[in-house]
């Protein structure tokens, strides 16, 4: 199998991508979150696409929920993956020499005690983790260094400086296996649900549309809002919800139907635990 992702091997895109679907799978790293989703719905060489969806302390990947929308992708499935970032240089570099210090701009926002500590240092954004890895050490740069997963050190011949950088220890990222629909399988054990739906722009019609799925029953784990482009002030909602049983889920689906102009079911599958 041949899975897309965005950003380098040694990411934590690559990490989640082997957690969910074995050390056998070929990773194909893309620069752009686009050309991984694109790459997958026309069936250019992948398989399968793993795209972090939400981060328990940068909030939801905006970009991503449209993606997913505007494309024939189906979820297949959820991983949870602790996120722990690492000050890596050159083999035998020492803090002293460095001045810069690469990632991508997610990462060191979430490493700003540290880098507060070290203001000497110039903290430089960068596309991707592990490639601002993969870039210090084509360049063979003593004076750069980078924040990154651990997997990125061996991938690239780097050496881990300093561990754990980050801020705050409770750092995850929710990530989401992609298939094209029509490879889409259905999943026995799955027990929950995402789905994107609209209403008409008049008073109480949110209300009446979240009031269905309480009485169907289920768990509403997350409801994100994403603009509609070329209609001011109306939204599309993304919503997931845990169920218990395929016909909890339909009665929850169907229960949408009845109050929304816009209903698109995106994937059942197992969730993360």
């Amino acid at each position: 199998m041949r899975v897309a992702i965005q950003g380098e091997r040694g990411s934590n895109s690559h990490a989640a991508a082997m957690k969910m679907l074995g050390e056998g799978v070929t990773i194909v790293p893309c620069a752009l979150s686009v050309e991984v989703v694109e790459r997958l719905a026309a069936g250019d060489g992948v398989d399968a696409a793993v795209l972090p969806i939400e981060n328990t302390l940068h909030g939801s990947v905006a970009e991503h929920y449209d993606l997913l929308f505007n494309h024939d992708l189906r979820i297949e499935g959820e991983l949870l993956l602790r996120i722990l970032h690492n000050l890596m240089v050159m083999p035998g570099a020492t803090l002293g020499e460095v001045k810069r210090v690469l990632s991508h701009p997610v990462a060191l926002s979430q490493c700003r005690r540290w880098l507060a500590a070290h203001r000497e240092l110039d903290a430089v954004p960068f596309y991707d983790t592990a490639g601002s890895v993969k870039h210090m050490m084509a360049k063979g740069d003593r004076s750069t260094a980078a924040i990154a997963s651990a997997p990125a050190a061996p991938e690239y011949g780097a050496e881990i400086l300093e561990a754990g950088v980050e801020d705050n220890p409770e750092n995850y990222t929710r990530f989401l296996l992609l298939k094209r629909q029509a490879d889409a399988v259905t999943i026995p054990q799955a027990n929950k649900l995402s789905l994107a739906f609209s209403v008409a722009h008049r008073p109480g019609t949110l209300v009446q549309a979240l009031q269905g799925l309480a009485e169907a029953g289920v768990d509403l784990t997350k409801i994100e809002s994403r603009p509609v482009p070329g209609k001011p002030w109306e939204y599309l909602f993304y919503v997931d919800f845990r169920f218990s049983g395929e016909e909890q889920a339909d009665q929850a689906v169907a229960s949408l139907a009845k109050s929304c102009d816009l209903v698109r079911e995106m994937g059942r599958y197992v969730a993360a635990s």
